[in-house]
């Protein structure tokens, strides 16, 4: 497995992460609880572009670990 693969495998589980968190926040009625929630996806939302932009990186360097299209 290369790098490109394991990186878009973490961009793709963090996404899955923070939609979970959008979704517990607005199912919840417990206020502090809906604000720990959208904290953490937003938090997560910083360690996604972080990816992305690392994703852009290594198709840049290495095209053909382009692994999105």
């Amino acid at each position: 497995m290369t790098v490109a693969t394991k990186v878009q495998q973490a961009l793709a589980t963090a996404k899955g992460v923070q939609a979970n968190f959008e979704a517990f926040s607005l199912q919840t009625k417990d206020e502090e609880a809906k604000q720990k929630y959208a904290d953490a996806a937003q938090q997560l939302q910083t360690v996604i572009n972080g990816l992305e932009q690392r994703m852009e990186r290594i198709q840049q360097e290495e095209p053909e670990f382009d692994v999105v299209n």
